[in-house]
């Protein structure tokens, strides 16, 4: 009769190991040996996707990076040590799998963490900081299946059955994957139209015009096209929670833009005139002040004083709705990670 082995396979199979350098008398002590000091690498692994996933803290993340970062360093120098059985080809795809993991972690991933830094200067940098994300995710991913294929046939070769189980990290780690794909969809649809209010908000700013105009015909027709393409996204599971915050999000920013935007803009260009009327009277001696001109000048106090009051309150409602509206899509994206990426 074949010994039986119970092998529990995660997404990230990395592996903790005895200190001590080690000799096997058989092929399923090796095995036993393996799988069953995974356990400490397994749980920094899973606090530090649910640190990615729950915390708001880039510190918090990027500590739990360097302590699973440790863990693995000690784990290959465990394996390293320990002697394999049957020659060395198993104990070496162990580590090949192991060493580009470890590697993810010391490269990869802190490059990731660094473009997350400017990421949000454009959507050119947005999307190339998930697809970053996905490139590693998936490299990680075709390792751990070049490990299966390897793990199997040396069982095979040694007439040990095992059966196949997911474990709870590997249950888990392959929901919070689904769940990433899903978020990373609908926010770079978000961030594509969101990165226009940006550019209008720094023509504002600078009080451009011209620039205020083009951002704001750009935001508009953004969140339009937005709309549409929320609509061909399927939702996940039935959480339909992330689409409707950025639908309503999309719908603030046509309002603004239609509405809001062009009152602001009326106001600057009013205010240009006037510093263009007030610099020509404050050169003109008083004495030589027409009627007309000083008339003109009182005018426009009177009308950039009402302007400004209506700029004041409109700008005022403006900054409070878009504070709400960015919180709630902020709120909404943290609930959805927290109801549908495993705590525990």
């Amino acid at each position: 009769m074949k010994p039986l082995i119970k092998l529990i396979f995660a997404s990230f199979f990395l592996f903790s190991i005895f200190t001590s350098a080690q000799s096997f008398d058989s092929a399923v002590e090796y095995i036993e040996f393996i799988g069953k000091e995974q356990e400490t690498v397994t749980k920094n692994t899973w606090k530090y996707t649910k640190a990615v996933a729950h915390s708001k803290s880039d510190k918090s993340i990027t500590k739990k990076r360097q302590l699973l970062i440790k863990t693995v360093e000690r784990t290959i120098a465990k394996i390293e040590k320990a002697n394999g059985f049957d020659g060395e080809i198993h104990k070496n795809n162990v580590l090949k799998h192991m060493r580009l993991n470890e590697s993810l972690l010391k490269e990869e991933y802190a490059d990731i963490i660094d473009m997350k830094a400017v990421a949000e200067q454009s959507y050119d940098l947005m999307e190339a900081y998930i697809l970053a994300q996905e490139l590693a995710d998936e490299k990680m991913t075709e390792s751990q299946l070049e490990y299966e294929k390897n793990f199997h046939a040396y069982a095979e070769k040694h007439k040990i059955s095992i059966v196949e189980s997911e474990n709870d990290l590997g249950k888990k780690m392959a929901i919070s994957n689904k769940v990433f794909d899903h978020t990373n969809t609908l926010y770079l649809i978000f961030f594509k139209v969101y990165i226009n209010e940006i550019y209008l908000w720094e023509a504002v700013e600078k009080s451009d015009v011209s620039g205020i105009q083009q951002n704001a015909n750009a935001l508009n027709q953004a969140a339009k096209d937005g709309l549409e393409i929320l609509k061909t996204v399927k939702p996940y599971k039935t959480d339909k929670s992330l689409s409707l915050s950025y639908k309503a999000a999309f719908e603030f920013f046509i309002t603004e833009s239609e509405k809001q935007i062009p009152v602001i803009a009326d106001f600057l260009i009013l205010k240009e005139d006037f510093e263009t009327i007030k610099n020509t009277i404050e050169k003109t001696p008083e004495n030589k002040r027409t009627k007309p001109q000083v008339d003109a000048y009182n005018k426009k106090i009177k009308d950039i004083n009402k302007a400004g009051n209506t700029y004041n309150k409109v700008n005022t409602t403006l900054n409070n709705n878009r504070q709400k509206i960015l919180l709630k899509v902020e709120e909404s994206k943290s609930k959805f990670l927290s109801r549908h990426v495993p705590k525990d």
